[in-house]
């Protein structure tokens, strides 16, 4: 039995993907914020509206979805199989503004880490990187 869905299902599925408080981002900010580090979220005048932004380091991570930032070499990015025409130059245009984003956060010297989706589920990894990364100067 082929698992395609139908358009309203398809549609149903695709409202329920949230673009912010996801469960890695969630992961990510609990994780800084049991480290003793306060941040802020989300902020707009930023290039890429970054998640966390730890303003006085001048620092800010990103939390990626693997799948729609097409993380390399993860079982998560994997293509979708159908509608091809629309979702590569989609992917694509989604990996080609986060370069952008980081290219122009650290032209205004705001240092980048960026965190995958498949990285938050190893929350004491995802401690040790958020940790080494906050401390660098």
């Amino acid at each position: 039995m082929p698992d395609r869905l139908s358009p309203e299902e398809r549609s149903a599925h695709m409202r329920r993907i949230r673009k912010v408080d996801t469960k890695p981002e969630l992961v990510v900010r609990r994780t800084a914020h049991r480290l003793g580090y306060r941040f802020r979220l989300h902020r707009r005048e930023l290039p890429g509206t970054p998640d966390l932004v730890f303003p006085r380091l001048r620092k800010v991570v990103l939390v990626h979805g693997c799948f729609w930032h097409q993380h390399p070499g993860c079982r998560l990015a994997r293509l979708p199989k159908s509608r091809l025409d629309y979702w590569l130059p989609k992917l694509r245009r989604n990996q080609e503004r986060d370069a952008q984003a980081i290219k122009s956060l650290r032209r205004l010297g705001w240092r980048v880490l960026v965190l995958w989706e498949c990285q938050a589920a190893r929350e004491e990894a995802v401690a040790g990187r958020i940790a080494a990364f906050l401390r660098r100067k």
